[in-house]
């Protein structure tokens, strides 16, 4: 497996050892994600692909870079791996396909996901004892959304659940991965965060540019406020 192109750019691909084939190894991985109708696991890829998991990991990379002039995106969640439409292209999307163009979560929902997406895994009861109040409504919708899943079990009585984010979530705001969350302030706390990244009607573009469906996406650091769900 070697790589290609002479101009050290990211657009130098990898290429598989099967010269029948006559295509790259980044090809073939964005071929498969095409395909895909739910997350990879690298491995699965590294397996059909009979190749190493490091190339793989390398195709990923480029094919990543690739994609920020398109209008598809990688997105990454731990081992697990898929291609999706850009969030630039979000409202446009959902106009083409008839969908609503505005889809808004409370801000006692905002809030509860922002407890998750920087302390997960955790239990109901710990984000309660953050919040201060029952969030079992607030954690059904967000289930009921596909923003959160149960993402195992916490080893003590009762065996509580554990709730981290989804592929869905990451979409949902933006991001190729949890890496994406915007950083916290000096000696900020997680449970101090409430994250404000709805999606918004958007004007038609000038000049051609997309406008980019989550501009404003911010974190809004604001102490917990108690507020009911």
């Amino acid at each position: 497996m070697t790589r290609h192109g002479a101009d050290g750019s990211h657009a130098a691909s990898l290429s598989v050892e099967r010269p029948s084939e006559g295509i790259g190894l980044v090809a073939l991985v964005e071929s498969l994600l095409f395909v895909a109708d739910e997350p990879v696991p690298v491995d699965r890829l590294v397996s059909a692909l009979e190749a190493r998991r490091e190339d793989v990991e390398a195709a990923l990379e480029t094919l990543e870079e690739a994609c920020r002039e398109r209008g598809i995106r990688i997105q990454r969640k731990g081992d697990r791996v898929q291609l999706v439409s850009a969030p630039e292209a979000a409202p446009y999307i959902e106009r083409f396909l008839g969908l609503e163009l505005t889809t808004r979560l409370s801000p006692a929902a905002l809030e509860v996901l922002a407890i998750i997406a920087y302390r997960q895994p955790i239990t109901r009861a710990q984000i309660e004892a953050i919040r201060g109040v029952n969030c079992d409504s607030v954690l059904r919708t967000l289930v009921s959304r596909g923003l959160i899943e149960e993402v195992g079990r916490l080893e003590q009585a009762g065996r509580p659940i554990l709730y981290g984010t989804t592929f869905q979530f990451l979409q949902y705001f933006g991001l190729s991965s949890l890496e994406d969350l915007p950083p916290l302030g000096n000696g900020q706390k997680p449970d101090g965060v409430s994250l404000s990244m709805e999606r918004q009607p958007h004007p038609e573009p000038e000049d051609g540019e997309l406008t980019h469906p989550l501009k404003e996406r911010e974190v809004v650091r604001e102490g917990v406020n108690g507020q009911s769900p």
